[in-house]
């Protein structure tokens, strides 16, 4: 059976960069699923599209093609759209229109292709809870706001992307909120994730203790498969 690592949390809490390094210590495959949305978003404003279009949004969304490569990279329709898509202007209307059910069905159907007969993991709002309820390896990461919005800043100005921390933190609240209120696919906590705040640890100690579980749960897997 093949392997899937789901980890949710909200915007900025570290998912994308723990996820990668993760996937290349322990060689699984990256699938961020946020990037699937976002790039959705950047295609409809591209197209002009505004949150009350929602029928052209759904028909434009059926026409995209979007992959990742072996380094993570996003490209929609062939074209590397890894740093675009993390631009305010994408942040500002991404959760409104990954509310769109028929979004999120287009797009849950893509990520669990994504991960078909293969050793993953992947990141997002509700892999935990809707794309990958099964699994027995379910994270939430999370952090302070304040924190969070700080480290998104820091990878915008890595990225040349033009940003206000003030503006960052006020988006990410309301980010948060329209997360976790969604009528579909909303960010939750559950019993069943074991919950890491990662507000003043380094990536280095998150990473660590994320795979330290992984490997307590591949082992008690591989004993009960071995007793039954």
């Amino acid at each position: 059976m093949n392997k899937i690592i789901a980890i949710d949390g909200p915007a900025g809490s570290g998912k994308g960069t723990i996820t990668k390094i993760i996937a290349e210590k322990l060689h699984l495959i990256y699938i961020d699923t946020g990037a699937t949305y976002r790039a959705i978003a950047l295609a409809a404003l591209r197209n002009n599209l505004t949150l009350n279009d929602t029928d052209k949004i759904i028909e434009l969304a059926k026409t995209l093609t979007i992959e990742f490569d072996e380094n993570g990279k996003t490209y929609l329709n062939k074209e590397d759209v890894s740093n675009e898509i993390r631009s305010v202007e994408v942040t500002g209307v991404v959760s409104q229109i990954s509310s769109i059910p028929e979004i999120r069905e287009i797009l849950v159907d893509l990520q669990r292709k994504m991960a078909h007969d293969k050793d993953v993991i992947m990141e997002g709002r509700d892999i935990t809870t809707v794309v990958f309820p099964d699994t027995k390896y379910k994270f939430y990461l999370d952090a302070d706001v304040n924190e969070r919005a700080r480290r998104r800043y820091i990878q915008n100005q890595e990225m040349g992307i033009e940003s206000n921390l003030e503006e960052i933190i006020e988006a990410m609240k309301k980010r948060d909120y329209n997360d976790m209120h969604k009528p579909i696919g909303s960010l939750k906590r559950t019993e069943d994730q074991i919950y890491i705040d990662s507000t003043n640890m380094t990536i280095d100690e998150v990473v660590k203790k994320i795979i330290t579980y992984i490997e307590e749960i591949s082992k008690n897997e591989t004993h009960e498969s071995l007793t039954r």
